[in-house]
């Protein structure tokens, strides 16, 4: 067979993430680029790589509810506000200034995502009656209403611009936030927080990929296409719908504890409108229905502002600040965000996926034309 590598004498090997010789070599070669990575960047950049991994997470478990079952949901920021309150309660203030537990790393980041997710399966009845437009602007309400509890519980939150430090990154006894050699080589607080991250989306990409490929996932796929064919083909649209929610809200508390570790501090302004904004723009960027695609649009939205800020050197009618200037970088940004949700909805609904997948398929039968 080895003149023929695409094909395939059983469903297990045609099945398989990695079932060519090329596709193992390019994941390889993936793999030891991020594993050298950390080495080469600064830590500006290896928090900014860190918060890409993280935002992935939380894009992972938007894109499955929305992209997969789809169920448009505009409340992803109240899930990722629980995750992070709920990670900074149970592991803990240093200052003693709100509530906290003192539990290690290995046990509040989980529970994090596990408080999000049955709050996500509480909201789910209520969600699963609607759809469209109806689902869109209920998801919405739920934005606001984080905003309001986050505001005023401020024995957890510590209230709004006051804020509360984020969990303490201790694993199993192991303080991450100091500096640390390992083999001669210097680890510092970005670069743990860079591995960390790494190893999280790995085992929950995977995870969600094989979601998608079970007979839950092609469930969901069926809801989203046709609920009521679905249904009468036997697949019950409320149980999915539900599925889906949980698996959604637990992938956002997760990425929400993350967050809030990278950044260090966790305000309740932070969970706003724009945020679920910004999540639902890495899935239609990076393309819905697929698992590659909100890395690609994660890492896309997330490095986005960096780049932009380099723009008023080239381009003096914008600027950093909010005066002088015809356009500031922020709302270059927000410029940039629209334009590019548009193009990709009219141009090319697969996102950034569905542009790599047309460039190796044109390249794959090149010169000949398809």
């Amino acid at each position: 067979m080895r003149s023929r590598p695409q094909l395939f004498t059983s469903y297990a090997a045609d099945q398989a993430p990695l079932n060519t010789g090329a596709k193992r070599a390019w994941f390889a070669a993936l793999v030891l680029a991020l594993l050298v990575l950390p080495f080469q960047l600064g830590t500006e950049l290896n928090a900014l790589m860190a918060t890409a991994f993280a935002a992935a997470i939380g894009a992972i478990g938007l894109n499955i509810v929305t992209g997969w079952a789809g169920q448009v949901s505009l409340g992803h920021a109240f899930f990722l506000g629980i995750g992070a309150y709920a990670g900074a309660t149970l592991a803990g203030d240093p200052g003693g200034r709100v509530t906290g537990l003192g539990l290690d790393m290995w046990v509040w980041l989980p529970a994090a995502g596990v408080i999000a997710g049955l709050v996500g399966l509480a909201v789910a009845p209520v969600a699963t009656r609607l759809r469209g437009l109806y689902l869109a602007i209920v998801t919405l309400g739920l934005v606001f209403l984080g905003e309001h509890l986050f505001r005023e519980l401020k024995g957890v939150t510590g209230g709004a611009g006051i804020g509360r430090s984020a969990p303490e990154l201790v694993l199993f006894g192991i303080d991450l936030d100091t500096r640390s050699e390992l083999f001669s080589l210097a680890f510092d607080r970005t670069m743990k927080l860079y591995f960390l991250c790494l190893a999280l989306l790995a085992i929950l990409a995977l995870l969600a990929y094989n979601l998608t490929r079970s007979a839950v996932g092609r469930a969901f796929a069926a809801v989203r296409d046709r609920d009521i064919a679905a249904e009468v083909m036997g697949v019950e649209p409320t149980r999915q719908k539900l599925i889906a929610f949980g698996v959604s809200s637990f992938y956002a508390g997760i990425a929400g504890a993350l967050l809030a570790t990278i950044t260090g501090f966790i305000e309740p302004g932070t969970y706003d409108l724009f945020l679920s904004v910004e999540f639902l723009a890495m899935v239609l960027i990076g393309g819905a229905g697929t698992i590659a695609g909100p890395l690609l649009g994660a890492a896309f939205v997330t490095l986005l502002p960096r780049a932009v800020e380099e723009v008023p050197r080239f381009l003096p009618f914008i600027t950093a600040e909010s005066s002088g200037g015809f356009l500031t970088v922020f709302q270059l940004q927000t410029i940039i965000y629209g334009c590019l949700i548009v193009a990709f909805l009219i141009a090319e609904p697969r996102g950034l996926f569905g542009l790599w997948i047309r460039a190796r398929n044109y390249f794959r039968g090149w010169p000949f034309p398809r």
